[in-house]
């Protein structure tokens, strides 16, 4: 539970489901619930998708932005900015998450940092007797995100792994009808995003460090390298040392409703090709283009992938199908539909998305943390890991060109090759934390 400085109590005004306070009326709601009984936020990492997961907590009026940390002060400035807009004082700013976590009022951690750097903030915020609402993928290695789960379960705190579409009503609907046997004997699953917004990652020279910039923090436990802006802020994710591609970048989220709707999180075996097609020449180091198959003993899964392609499977961008000897069920964000085969079942049309599935899933680790409630998390450490366990696996089959096989006892692979890459080297003066 949240340090018992505090008293808070079950009917604090939280947003119902799905539903989102008006300015003036979050404001209201905010000047009856006293400082000591509000939840106070700190936010690493506020460029882009941490700063979101910051706004939806905000949504409800028992919540209070105490901290801002990152590595460029303009993002600082300008978020700080922002809040004050919202109506919301300014918070405490830091560039060193460490110095941040001594503060003792600080109740959770929104960590929206790039993915090589999630392992450290994460355990450390856990050390410092904070709940954690982390950033998908978990991490960015095997090795960490086994570590993630054991500080987890070590450390007993709330977290939960920004894979909101486990709270958004239709995708839990679409689930509960894979699950109730109409689709027959389900054999081959799917799962995809073609990306047609995003194109090449035009080659530049490295540059000097933008000011207000903490260039060496920010590279943390990666190689030293100079600065080059293709590697900075949002375009990271296209290179191994600091995220992986599209496949943990979309794949985690789509990737987890399969695992989700067929009840299996290991497969017996990996293996994917793919490669830089579409933009052979550009910056980025992950592929463009890229497929992988998984065999679960009892069903494929295919994850599939493509940038500067944007009409995928079933006319949808991305998603997710399940095909059953009844027929297949399709879902995506937008919504599920069922389509028959030869008139076996009843065709579904489409059952459209209600609600912010993002604002559902900060609404349940909210209750979480104030009930004490762990079983009740939507998005848990083991779902975070498992999905991105699987994403890795695909990743490593890619890299290595082998079709890999995991031991879940051993916790390895069978290949030399495979091995190497599921614990990273850290870099710096860095160490991986041990659990």
């Amino acid at each position: 539970m949240i340090s018992s400085r505090r008293n808070f109590i079950k009917t604090a005004s939280v947003l119902t489901a799905g539903s989102v306070l008006p300015f003036d009326a979050l404001a209201k709601a905010r000047m009856k619930i006293s400082p000591s009984d509000k939840i106070n936020i700190a936010l690493i990492g506020g460029y882009s998708q941490g700063w979101a997961d910051l706004s939806s907590f905000l949504k409800n009026p028992d919540t209070e932005c105490v901290a801002l940390c990152d590595i460029d002060r303009n993002v600082l400035n300008r978020r700080t900015d922002d809040l004050v807009k919202m109506g919301r004082p300014k918070p405490k700013l830091y560039v060193d998450y460490r110095k941040m976590l001594e503060d003792k009022d600080i109740d959770i951690v929104i960590i929206g940092t790039p993915d090589h750097w999630h392992c450290m903030t994460f355990c450390h915020s856990l050390e410092a007797g904070k709940h954690v609402y982390v950033e998908k993928p978990l991490g960015n290695s095997i090795a960490e995100i086994n570590i993630m789960q054991k500080a987890a379960k070590k450390h007993g705190k709330m977290v939960q792994v920004g894979q909101w579409q486990r709270s958004q009503p239709h995708f839990v609907d679409a689930i509960n009808y894979v699950k109730s046997g109409k689709l027959g004997r389900i054999r081959a699953c799917k799962a995809w995003s073609f990306v047609d917004w995003k194109g090449p990652v035009p080659k530049v020279p490295d540059s000097p460090v933008p000011e207000g910039v903490d260039y060496d923090r920010w590279l943390g436990p990666a190689p030293i390298r100079p600065f080059n802006k293709n590697r900075f802020h949002f375009t990271w994710r296209w290179y191994w040392e600091y995220g992986n591609g599209l496949m943990t970048d979309w794949g985690v989220h789509l990737i987890d409703y399969i695992l989700y709707g067929m009840g299996k999180s290991i497969p017996e075996s990996v293996m994917a090709i793919g490669g830089k097609y579409a933009f052979p020449d550009d910056d980025m180091v992950t592929p463009d283009t890229m497929t992988a198959v998984y065999d679960f003993k009892d069903f494929t899964m295919v994850w599939e992938h493509t940038i500067g392609i944007g009409l995928g499977n079933w006319k949808r961008p991305h998603g997710m199908a399940y095909t059953g000897e009844n027929g297949t069920l399709v879902l995506d964000r937008n919504g599920w539909e069922v389509f028959p085969e030869k008139q076996r079942l009843e065709a579904v049309p489409l059952q459209k998305n209600v609600g912010s599935g993002l604002d559902l899933h900060v609404m349940n680790h909210l209750d979480c943390i104030k009930n004490n409630t762990p079983q009740n998390l939507n998005a848990g450490i083991d779902i975070g890991r498992n999905v991105a366990l699987v994403a890795q696996m695909g990743n490593i089959a890619y890299r290595t060109g082998e079709k890999v096989f995991w031991d879940n006892e051993k916790q390895l692979f069978t290949s030399k090759a495979a091995n190497k890459l599921i614990t990273p080297v850290y870099n710096n003066g860095y160490t991986l934390p041990k659990y």
